[in-house]
């Protein structure tokens, strides 16, 4: 499904990150104004869990243990 005038990139993890989709909306500035998406979750941008580089030392299936 579309969103008129956002691009909507959803990265699907596989490997030690298996579980782990992560949708990337491109805003032209941080303070536009969307309409997230209902199947979107929770704002993550600031989270250094999801960084790459944190993905690569503590991969999404080890969380919680």
């Amino acid at each position: 499904r579309g969103y008129p005038g956002l691009v909507v990139n959803v990265g699907e993890f596989t490997g030690d990150n298996e579980g782990l989709v992560i949708a990337e909306i491109e805003l032209k500035d941080a303070n536009e104004a969307f309409a997230k998406p209902s199947w979107a979750g929770r704002e993550v941008t600031d989270a250094v869990q999801y960084f790459n580089a944190s993905l690569a030392r503590l991969p999404f299936r080890q969380w919680g243990r």
